[in-house]
């Protein structure tokens, strides 16, 4: 136990100085902008199926849960307003960050930690290259900026989703299911759950970029980097998203 906690203690120190490091770049701004394009590009762009096809689904479960009460209760004026209270608020940003996450999070991990062992961290050092510039604060900024914009692209597929399994599953119109969420929900629904985008970038950002930096031990290093990062953004996810719901609900 004592072991555990000493662990968990330097990591959460490590990371707060890499923060540090970071912040540090932006006075006066030090950023590698051809990275930050070409990170946008690859953790944004290339991320749009997978988060497309999670949040049909997610807007689908929300149909398929509601059905039986809908229909038991003929309450189909807030299947609207239910399926979007949950995804705008809590499932949306939560699955889309746990997606991203296993999908970018664990990618710039195993990159940056390949970077670690076969020496090229070293060889920017060399060339008089900083490696917080060049390669961590354009990942840190795409993470964040990226996460932001793929939450608000699943919630519109998601709440489209959920639109279209009402109208086969329960006979909903279309037109009433928006209305749903148009009337009773409100712009601080839908500004909650981005907040805990943001939130929730930044603990993958520097959980990836800490546990790629710190690799050691060669290649399976990198495999056990990876694990704890993947494992690390995901319990820094359900804690944030805990706390943030009682400090901004």
């Amino acid at each position: 136990m004592g072991r555990g906690i000493v662990s968990v203690s330097q990591q959460t120190g490590g990371i707060l100085v890499l923060l540090l490091k970071i912040l540090r770049r932006f006075f006066p701004p030090d950023v590698d902008y051809f990275e930050f394009k070409r990170n946008l590009y690859k953790m944004g762009n290339r991320s749009l199926f997978i988060v497309a096809l999670t949040s049909v689904f997610v807007g689908a479960i929300m149909v398929v849960q509601a059905s039986v009460y809908v229909q038991q209760f003929s309450a189909y004026a807030f299947v609207g307003w239910g399926a979007g209270f949950v995804i705008l608020r809590e499932l949306g940003p939560i699955l889309i960050a746990l997606m991203f996450s296993g999908r970018v999070g664990a990618n710039n991990t195993a990159e940056l930690g390949t970077m670690v062992v076969t020496e090229q961290i070293d060889g920017l050092r060399a060339l008089a290259i900083d490696p917080i510039s060049y390669l961590i604060v354009p990942r840190f900024l795409s993470m964040i900026l990226m996460l932001f914009t793929l939450t608000v692209y699943g919630d519109i597929v998601a709440l489209l989703g959920a639109a279209g399994f009402g109208q086969l599953m329960l006979g909903i119109e279309v037109r009433v299911f928006f209305h749903g969420v148009t009337t009773l929900l409100g712009p601080w629904d839908l500004w909650i759950g981005l907040i805990k985008s943001v939130a929730f970038g930044l603990i993958i950002a520097l959980s990836s970029c800490y546990y790629g930096l710190a690799v050691r031990g060669g290649a399976p290093g990198v495999g056990r980097a990876v694990n704890s990062s993947v494992v690390a953004s995901a319990v820094g996810i359900f804690v944030a998203d805990y706390f943030l719901t009682f400090l901004i609900d």
